[in-house]
């Protein structure tokens, strides 16, 4: 029995449909559009990963015939070595010293005559290219096939200086398999008939090639506006004639 002024009970499937309706028009909170909110700041995160990522997939993807094993790259005159770090006892890094064996490798086969080492040498007591060209030639190699760039100060700068400082027109980029796509482009961009020979630093130095695979999303799309306005190196200089004497020494020993 009910009395006048009770209210009959809301029946469920009415309280069902408002809390649908209440779900299609807000957040559940009473924030009108709320879900929708989410799902257009969801869509614009995707998006911004696949654009970040875009780059980098292209990268792999437009240098994909231009990389290649020791055994299997083309014959080149200059291997351009890009510096990766000297340690505090003077030594290079583990990857440093891994792709100066990969270059020596390719000077013992005769896949280059020459080897041009690139890197940093901006502030005192810090020498890539010395360190590389002292290692070098203790793995055997004449201290006159190999020639040092000190303005190595990035990958573009390397790969613009080769070209126009040093004269490079075809070369081998040795370096780690994380950092070959973008270097192949760089130099290509530079001028440069560029392939490249990757070190696979993975089992060694794991730590350091995640980390290297991971820090070539942002590093590549960087690299895709040098590629676009190709800005000059830090440093330009003069013409230097180390890769030409180099290139003159080995085909005087050769003709020998």
């Amino acid at each position: 029995m009910t009395t006048p002024d009770s209210t009959p009970a809301e029946p469920a499937d009415d309280r069902d449909a408002h809390e649908e309706s209440a779900d299609r028009d807000g957040d559940g909170t009473g924030a009108p559009g709320g879900r929708p909110w989410r799902r257009i700041l969801g869509a614009l995160a995707v998006t911004a990963v696949l654009l970040g990522c875009a780059p980098f997939v292209w990268s792999l993807v437009s240098t994909a015939d231009d990389r290649h094993s020791a055994a299997t790259v083309p014959d080149r005159p200059v291997a351009l070595v890009l510096g990766a770090g000297v340690r505090p006892d003077g030594h290079p890094t583990l990857l440093l010293a891994r792709r100066l064996d990969t270059a020596a490798d390719l000077y013992f086969d005769g896949r280059v005559q020459a080897i041009l080492v690139s890197g940093d040498n901006s502030v005192e007591h810090y020498n890539e290219p010395d360190t590389m060209r002292d290692y070098l030639v203790a793995a055997g190699i004449p201290g006159d096939r190999v020639v040092t760039d000190y303005a190595g100060f990035s990958t573009w700068d390397s790969c613009a200086r080769a070209s126009e400082v040093f004269g490079v027109e075809e070369a081998t980029v040795v370096t780690q398999d994380f950092h070959l796509p973008r270097a192949v482009g760089l130099c290509r961009t530079a001028g440069i008939d560029a392939v490249g020979v990757a070190d696979s630093s993975l089992r060694e130095r794991t730590a350091a090639t995640v980390y290297g695979w991971v820090r070539e999303v942002p590093a590549t799309a960087a690299a895709f506006l040098t590629m676009v306005f190709r800005p000059d190196p830090v440093f330009l200089g003069e013409y230097e004639s180390g890769v030409d004497e180099a290139l003159a020494a080995a085909e005087a020993a050769d003709q020998g």
